[in-house]
């Protein structure tokens, strides 16, 4: 089941076309013109020069990407981005889910634009959220949740992920991770792939690189590090504007934000006081930069430093200075030819806060594409949904609730017509008895109503012991139901925002991506990708 995900309110009209939600976005994402109006921008911006720097500065491609990335900067290719923090092992499956969808729209606006378009994944290296990428979860050999973590590692506290050197306790693991998945004929390859990405020593954004471009092998998609040197150098103009122009650039969110909200939208980024969209790498790890007066102030460590600290230190070493969320994608379209992003709902939901931010650096915004959303629903799984006569929607509630809604089903007719029938009786004996008795004293309506309820009480301890008995005599079925609702909503939510992909790469092998793909359809009004 693919299609596009969940959002909030932002997200959702902007998905539906609606005019006060695609205001704050550069179009309509399913209108071709868009895309080509944006293509003038880009070009304006980008002579051949500047395309080949772009593609200096990717970290590693495919081969699949080769062709495109050859002919890129002769024939004024664009690219297609989209990225995520790397997390263990790959993380959930969104990660993927992105990356094909940009594969998937690249190859749509290739035949719109005229031109090379390639997927680019942005892996986000620089941030420091160790608790959010130091895990992964799968479905065990007993299909039970199971979620694996690295232990913390010397400065996992508050480096950058990709100063993080892997070392303490990494082998077991991806042994433990290994254990808990089958043993099948793509077993070998998948396992080497896995023992080789995550030596130690190795960061976990070395280790994502090379397990995504292994798992997208067969589809053109190029990767770029944000920690990359060159990336780095170039960015610097950027992050040194942000910085010399922050308190009017704050002034500018804070206007979008307003904006938003007067349509009746969240603001999915809060804009706090004096907060400079810039981290800084000092001696308590990436700090959060604030203005303070004219000078600046490290919000962990609380040290003041100036402006010139700053970029003297930063030129002497670019990679101590880095955009946060608001600036990143502004960094990307300034340094690469992004005529689109493809993200999920959060992402595109802050993108909406960004169009005046784009055009204070002297930019457009990209044309902002949702990501493609998957259930994925193994024969198994199927089969206990049909026996069951359940959509997987249905499971997307406490199990308590599926539980005792399958054993009401299972409750014989005649039981049912009996409750209702006891019921119906006693509702109306009670009534008519409390009509007659409050001619004799009105004070007996209290008395009347008491015994009914307590006889409407005693029933319903009947039907529950009813269905009790239902449950424990359909324990195997409802166990079969529990696993199927673990498959599709593990831990409540949805399964691409939870489940490991080798769950799946492992038992399907590389066709189960390039079918995923094929279910990705672009739709721009020319027809499917």
């Amino acid at each position: 089941m693919a299609g596009i995900p969940k959002g909030a309110p932002l997200f959702q009209d902007y998905i539906r076309g609606e005019s006060h939600a695609c205001q704050f976005y550069y179009g309509n994402f399913r209108d071709p013109a868009v895309y080509r109006e944006k293509a003038q921008d880009v070009d304006g911006r980008f002579h051949r020069d500047a395309r080949a720097r772009a593609v200096s500065m990717i970290t590693a491609s495919t081969e699949a990407a080769q062709d495109r990335l050859s002919r890129f900067a002769d024939e004024g290719g664009y690219f297609v981005t989209t990225g995520q923090q790397p997390g263990l092992f790959t993380g959930p499956l969104y990660s993927l889910y992105k990356a094909l969808t940009a594969v998937r729209l690249a190859a749509s606006l290739e035949g719109v634009l005229g031109r090379p378009v390639l997927a680019l994944f942005w892996i986000a290296s620089e941030d420091h959220d160790w608790d959010e990428a130091d895990h992964t979860t799968i479905l065990d050999l007993s299909n039970d949740l199971q979620t694996i973590r690295v232990p913390a590692q010397e400065g996992s506290a508050s480096r950058s992920l990709h100063r993080i050197q892997l070392e303490r306790g990494l082998s077991e693991t991806v042994e433990e991770f290994l254990g808990g998945l089958p043993e099948t004929d793509f077993s070998p390859s998948t396992f080497r792939l896995l023992r080789e990405s995550y030596t130690p020593g190795r960061t976990l954004p070395g280790g994502f690189l090379d397990v995504m471009k292994e798992l997208l092998a067969r589809l053109p998609v190029a990767f770029v590090d944000s920690a990359n040197a060159e990336l780095k150098e170039a960015s610097l103009p950027i992050l040194f504007r942000e910085m010399e122009e922050a308190e009017e650039h704050e002034a500018s969110l804070v206007r979008m934000a307003s904006h938003l909200e007067l349509e009746g939208y969240h603001v999915q980024v809060p804009i706090l006081e004096g907060g400079v969209n810039l981290f800084f790498e000092g001696d308590e790890g990436r700090d959060r930069v604030y203005r303070e007066g004219r000078d600046f102030r490290l919000r962990r460590s609380g040290k003041r430093v100036t402006m010139d600290e700053i970029r003297s230190q930063a030129e002497a070493d670019p990679s101590l200075v880095s955009p946060n969320v608001l600036l990143r994608p502004i960094l990307e379209s300034t340094l690469f030819p992004t005529v689109s992003y493809v993200a999920g709902p959060s992402e595109l939901s802050y993108f909406g806060q960004m169009k005046d931010l784009f055009r204070a650096h002297g930019l457009e915004m990209p044309v902002v594409h949702p990501r493609h959303s998957a259930t994925l629903i193994e024969a198994k799984i199927r089969k206990v949904l049909s026996k069951f006569h359940r959509t997987p929607e249905s499971l997307d509630r406490p199990f308590h609730e599926v539980a005792a809604e399958i054993a009401l089903e299972e409750v014989p007719t005649e039981v049912r017509r009996s409750l209702g029938e006891i019921r119906g009786t006693l509702g109306r004996s009670a009534a008519a008895l409390t009509k007659a008795a409050q001619t004799i004293d009105p004070t007996l309506k209290g008395p009347v109503n008491n015994a009914r309820n307590a006889s409407f009480a005693a029933f319903d301890e009947a039907e529950r012991k009813i269905l009790q008995a239902l449950k424990r005599e359909h324990e195997i079925a409802l166990d079969q139901m529990e696993k199927a609702q673990r498959h599709l909503f593990p831990f409540g939510k949805p399964q691409e925002r939870v489940l490991n992909p080798f769950y799946y790469v492992t038992r399907y092998g590389p066709d189960f991506l390039s079918a995923l793909s094929s279910e990705f359809v672009v739709d721009l009004g020319i027809g499917s990708a």
